[in-house]
C-alpha cells in the first residue's frame, strides 16, 4: 500500500524540501500552507509529475480553533484521493521564526511563538491521532538552537527545547500503537526562514561555516533528505530520539 506523508508548512523551504524528497522515494503527500496557495499547488504539480498523488490544504497552525475542520478536510482527501481513512508520516515543520533580544521580546512575539511552535504542534497532532496509522511515524522540527545559544533567540529556541520533551511523551505513549516519534533538529540552514538571514547574510554565513566541522552552512537538501531517510524503511526501531542535522556546528 502507498505510504501518505502529511507536512504542515509543506509549501516552501524545509517543508517543500522534504515533501518533494518523500515524493522521490515513492510516498503521496498531503501538505498544508497558510497564505502561499500558489507555491503549495507548485510543490503538488512537481509531486504529480513524480508519479505522486498530492494534495494542498490550508492550514493556520498557530490557530486551534481551525484544527477541527482541517481534519475533516484531511479525512476527506484521503477519502477522495486514497480511499483511506488514514495516513502514515506526521511531520511537525510549520514555523515562524523572530529574532530579538531577551530584553525586547514582547508577549505579543511570545505568544506568536507559543500558539505556533508549541500549542500548535501539541494539540494539531492531538486532533489527527486518529487518523494516523498504526506503525506510523511523527517527526517534530527543532533547531540546534536548543543546544547551542546564540544572542535573540531565547524565545523561539525555549519553544523547540518544549517540542522536544513532547517527542520523547510522545514516543513513550504512543509506543504501543507502533508509532514512533522523533525531533530533527536543524543547524543554520540557507533559507527564506526568520527573514532569510542565514542566506542572505555573506558574513554571518562565513563566520557559522567557520564554526561548522563540515565546513558550510545547510542546504534545504540537507534536512528535507534526513527527514525523508528517517520515514524509509529500516529506521522505525529509532524513536524518542533528538536528531541534529547541523553538520557539526559549535561542536
Amino acid at each position: 500500500m502507498t505510504r501518505i506523508a502529511l507536512i504542515t508548512g509543506g509549501s516552501r523551504g524545509l517543508g517543500r524540501n522534504t515533501a518533494l524528497h518523500l515524493a522521490r522515494q515513492g510516498v503521496d503527500l498531503v501538505i498544508t500552507y497558510r497564505t502561499g496557495a500558489a507555491e503549495a499547488e507548485a510543490v503538488v504539480a512537481e509531486a504529480r509529475e513524480l508519479g505522486r498523488t498530492a494534495v494542498a490544504l490550508p492550514l493556520d497552525a498557530g490557530d486551534t480553533s481551525t484544527f477541527g475542520a482541517f481534519t475533516e478536510a484531511v479525512r476527506g482527501a484521503l477519502a477522495e484521493r486514497w480511499g483511506r481513512d488514514t495516513f502514515d508520516f506526521l511531520v511537525n515543520n510549520a514555523g515562524v521564526g523572530r529574532h530579538a533580544p531577551f530584553s525586547e521580546v514582547t508577549e505579543e512575539v511570545f505568544d506568536e511563538l507559543m500558539n505556533v511552535h508549541v500549542k500548535g504542534v501539541y494539540f494539531l497532532t492531538q486532533a489527527l491521532l486518529p487518523l494516523l496509522a498504526d506503525g506510523g511515524r511523527i517527526v517534530n522540527l527543532s533547531t540546534g538552537l536548543t543546544r547551542f545559544a546564540q544572542n535573540g533567540y531565547s524565545a523561539y529556541a525555549s519553544m523547540k527545547g518544549a517540542v522536544e520533551v513532547l517527542t520523547r511523551y510522545l514516543a513513550k505513549e504512543l509506543g504501543p500503537r507502533g508509532i514512533a516519534v522523533n525531533t530533527v533538529a536543524p543547524g543554520p540552514v540557507a533559507t527564506d526562514f526568520s527573514g532569510g538571514v542565514v542566506r542572505d547574510n555573506a558574513e554571518l554565513n562565513s563566520f557559522l561555516a567557520s564554526q561548522t566541522a563540515l565546513g558550510r552552512t545547510g542546504l534545504p537538501d540537507d534536512i528535507g533528505g534526513a527527514i525523508a531517510a528517517l520515514l524509509t524503511d529500516g529506521t522505525g526501531w529509532i524513536t524518542a530520539q533528538r536528531i541534529e542535522i547541523s553538520g557539526g556546528t559549535f561542536l
